[in-house]
């Protein structure tokens, strides 16, 4: 059985277990405390972070972006990163959009100040960096709504990589309590369909020690 080392309210390791379970291919999930630095994870990604796939036979595939490439090459059903060319570029580039300027903007703002901040032992959070990642977000809420509003999922007619990214990003920040939806409709009703997927059941199902889920976060009807 192949095994996923992740942590639980890492988005880039939520974009992992969607995208296996999207591409129906069974998995063990392993915790891993990135921070206790342990040589035999070492041994598997000298680099230290998660997601790490490691496959029956050993393989192993570091990094979300990597396996989420590895899935779709070796699964190409259902295909997640699009057929033709111009498409998979815009689902790498809402890829990027959501791992890179929402992660920057928002997630690192909130869920790293507010939950990793604690398990990592680095102090209190900064106020000043949440109110930040509370202003930034509607922004981007505004444009998945625009999105939606002009194409069936974000990048086109079929749900893909960049749909999943988001979801896995706005899950986290939603595991606080932290989006606003009733003021951004289109994107409350985008997330509504991601949220209804049988992929995306088990990390609705997921509950952090110590840190509790907003009371909607898995109610499918908010």
């Amino acid at each position: 059985m192949r095994t996923l080392y992740h942590m639980w309210l890492s988005p880039h390791c939520r974009k992992v277990r969607i995208t296996l379970l999207e591409k129906q291919v069974d998995f063990d999930l392993k915790v891993e405390n990135v921070w206790e630095r342990r040589q035999e994870f070492l041994a598997l990604n000298p680099a230290g972070y998660v997601p790490v796939l490691v496959e029956a036979d050993g393989a192993v595939i570091c990094g979300d972006h990597a396996i989420s490439e590895y899935l779709d090459e070796t699964r190409p059903e259902p295909p997640l990163i699009g057929s033709g060319h111009q498409e998979r570029a815009e689902v790498r580039r809402l890829v990027d959009w959501f791992d890179r300027k929402f992660n920057e903007e928002v997630t690192e703002n909130l869920v790293g100040e507010k939950i990793m901040k604690r398990f990592l032992g680095l102090g209190q959070p900064d106020s000043q960096a949440i109110r930040a990642g509370h202003a930034n977000i509607g922004s981007h809420l505004d444009y998945i709504g625009y999105l939606v509003d002009r194409r069936k999922w974000l990048a086109g007619d079929d749900l893909s990589l960049a749909d999943i990214a988001a979801a896995a990003h706005l899950s986290v920040v939603d595991y606080l309590g932290d989006v606003p939806w009733n003021d951004y409709p289109g994107a409350r009703d985008w997330y509504a369909r991601i949220k209804s997927r049988p992929s995306f059941r088990p990390l609705l199902a997921d509950h952090i020690p110590g840190a509790t889920p907003a009371k909607h976060y898995a109610n499918l009807d908010f």
